[in-house]
């Protein structure tokens, strides 16, 4: 009680009053990164890039030290010229990436990136969730919700992700089949269980379904050429609950409200 006094407060007021005064003392004053993590910009590491890339500005001054704070009450804070809220929501979606773009935003040597097919300029924090190489086409996710992204890749919770590989032979027998769904051995070591079929066979060529849960890299690929089979064409179709579908290559969509509350289900995390 002498410490309300103290405070200046009054020890009658409601409880709501109570617990608005708690919320605004966990959210001020705070660390501008996590402001714009929180608020669905980035992740926290996407946020620190934006910031030092001199892309965020607070009441009009561009702010690039990583310490800066700000009190979300009052504090006008723009990333790219666009205000933030806490109130913004994610925003995640799917793309159908055609062949000869590599999974990064930006890219020093000039090559085509995907980011130059998802819109950047309205959703600055935008983040592709894990990697296409670049011959890979098909399902790439992206979202400004950087803990989603980290969760949804975390080895804990088993995301499958299925791929439609085109190998070379068009006698893939049972053997190399049985061989890729109990585990290949690579110079990274073995790789967990699989699920394997055989969709079609064409001439010299085998169309096999693969879904895997792991996330190594240029995995399906070494895993065919490990038993054998060099991949000739390789198209994620799906990625935990979230489909391809009829998507045009090179084209996005926004994710569904139903989409959505899977995939972050599938992450183990609140929608």
């Amino acid at each position: 009680m002498d410490a309300i006094k103290r405070d200046g407060q009054d020890p009658t007021r409601d409880a709501k009053g109570a617990a608005e005064d708690m919320q605004a003392a966990r959210i001020v004053p705070m660390r501008l990164q996590k402001f714009l993590a929180r608020a669905g910009t980035a992740s926290r590491r996407g946020s620190e890039n934006l910031m030092t890339a001199g892309r965020v500005r607070v009441n009009g001054v561009i702010v690039t030290e990583l310490g800066s704070k700000v009190d979300p009450r009052i504090d006008i804070v723009e990333v790219d010229g666009k205000a933030v809220t806490l109130d913004d929501a994610p925003v995640t979606l799917a793309l159908n990436k055609p062949a000869g773009y590599v999974t990064t935003m930006s890219d020093p040597q000039g090559r085509t990136c995907v980011a130059q097919l998802v819109p950047v300029a309205d959703h600055p924090g935008l983040y592709p969730i894990g990697r296409l190489d670049r011959d890979t086409t098909g399902l790439l996710l992206f979202s400004t919700d950087g803990e989603l992204g980290n969760a949804v890749l975390h080895p804990s919770h088993h995301v499958t992700k299925v791929y439609r590989a085109t190998v070379e032979g068009g006698a893939v027998g049972s053997g190399a089949v049985r061989h890729l769904q109990e585990g290949v051995l690579l110079d990274d070591g073995m790789t967990a269980p699989a699920d394997v079929s055989i969709k079609s066979r064409n001439g010299d060529l085998t169309v096999l379904l693969i879904a895997i849960h792991e996330g190594r890299k240029r995995q399906v690929r070494r895993m065919c050429k490990a038993v054998g089979h060099p991949v000739v064409a390789l198209e994620r179709i799906s990625f935990g609950p979230i489909v391809l579908g009829s998507l045009p290559s090179g084209s996005w969509r926004e994710l569904s409200a139903s989409e959505l509350s899977a995939l972050y289900a599938a992450a183990g995390k609140p929608c």
